[in-house]
């Protein structure tokens, strides 16, 4: 069972389980509409927890995801808590998962979790988020689930940006729907527009760019919303001194008009702190 709270989630595991394991997986986001599980929608935890039914067979489980992610996002490493009964053997798993599950879902790893207190949720953490996107105009067709196509966009001017949200600022504008509860006061530990050499493809454009940002925890679309901003600024819409103000803690929260497409946004990492 899951309760969320002030957009923050939490859990707690209803009846005891006897093992508990660490399990990095990869998917592709496009036809789904993001993590959490939702009445009549495919997402990454249905269809996860639907393999994970097949594969373990009899033996109860329960799996707690790292975090939500919004639809047609990807992840080329997110991690999940799995509780089971029964001890999993880490080569038959790895084998009948990939083996079993649909192609644009796959297991990286899996590991045995020693510590009884390991939360997943609560256990400190750095996220970092990858945004990918080009500016040559149209991208290729077979690109548009990983690679968002602008143009005419003043790159230079966007790196500048970029490097503003850096530091401890008030994201209330990059936010969606904030309660009463939720912390609109955030810290960026490096945000950066560079060339993309770590997605590539034979039908990507020569030159694409990736908007690389980390920090502890995100707020709902704070990352498609800073990209947003850094769009309007690369497309001369808006200024840097516009961006500096938009950080400033104000009673004005009405988010930002322009929310980047989903598709562009890759949970590239997540490290968990000692």
């Amino acid at each position: 069972m899951e309760f969320f709270y002030g957009r923050r989630l939490t859990y707690f595991i209803p009846m005891k389980y006897q093992y508990s394991y660490l399990v990095r997986v990869q998917f592709l986001g496009f036809r789904l509409h993001g993590w959490q599980k939702q009445p009549n929608l495919k997402t990454v935890h249905f269809i996860l927890d639907k393999t994970l039914k097949f594969v373990l067979d009899a033996v109860r489980f329960k799996s707690v995801g790292v975090g939500r992610t919004d639809a047609k996002v990807s992840s080329s490493n997110y991690p999940f808590q799995l509780f089971t009964d029964k001890k999993i053997d880490i080569d038959s798993f790895l084998e009948s998962f990939n083996k079993n599950s649909p192609a644009d879902i796959c297991v990286l790893s899996i590991r045995k979790i020693n510590d009884n207190t390991f939360n997943i949720i609560q256990h400190p953490k750095i996220k970092e988020y990858h945004y990918y996107f080009s500016n040559e105009g149209k991208n290729h067709p077979y690109a548009a689930p990983l690679l968002v196509g602008y143009q005419d966009l003043d790159i230079s001017l966007m790196k500048k940006g970029a490097k503003l949200f850096e530091g401890t600022h008030f994201f209330g504008k990059y936010c969606t729907k904030p309660t009463e509860n939720t912390i609109l006061l955030r810290t960026i530990e490096s945000s950066e527009i560079v060339k993309n050499t770590v997605l590539t493809a034979s039908f990507f454009p020569k030159t694409s760019y990736v908007f690389k940002i980390k920090s502890k925890g995100f707020l709902r679309y704070q990352i498609r919303l800073m990209m947003g901003v850094l769009i309007e600024l690369g497309k001369n819409n808006i200024t840097l001194n516009e961006i500096k103000e938009s950080l400033i803690e104000s009673k004005d929260i009405a988010p930002l008009a322009t929310i980047a497409p989903g598709s562009g946004l890759h949970l590239y990492k997540v490290t968990f702190l000692d």
